[in-house]
């Protein structure tokens, strides 16, 4: 699944890294504990959070997100948003629920892994 496919699916509003909307969505986490971010995502998550600081860019280069989905008609501040379009880290905003958001993430995804095997 690539990120683009979820932006027009969820119709997200990109603020920044456009250049990076064809990475390869492998999962995604969600979190506002920067710690817990850092500890338990993998590499090619779509991170859905509502921090708005510019540490969340941290985390996300370091742990190389496919991107950061900002919930609730977050935005995210001017100095992240200078730091995520230096560094090419995609953030799309939304007005929907965290919860919302997150349930079509994941029939996204697990949609286009297919059926368990070990179901």
């Amino acid at each position: 699944m690539h990120l683009d496919d979820i932006v027009r699916a969820l119709d997200l509003r990109v603020v920044s890294g456009e250049e990076r909307l064809a990475a390869e969505v492998r999962g995604g986490y969600v979190g506002d504990l920067l710690s817990d971010v850092m500890a338990n995502s993998k590499e090619g998550d779509l991170w859905i959070t509502r921090q708005i600081h510019q540490n969340i860019i941290a985390v996300a280069s370091l742990k190389d997100h496919a991107g950061i989905i900002l919930i609730q008609g977050c935005q995210p501040a001017a100095d992240t948003l200078d730091k995520a379009r230096k560094e090419g880290v995609p953030i799309m905003v939304t007005d929907m629920p965290g919860f919302e958001v997150i349930g079509r993430v994941y029939n996204m995804i697990a949609g286009k892994k297919g059926p368990d095997p070990s179901a």
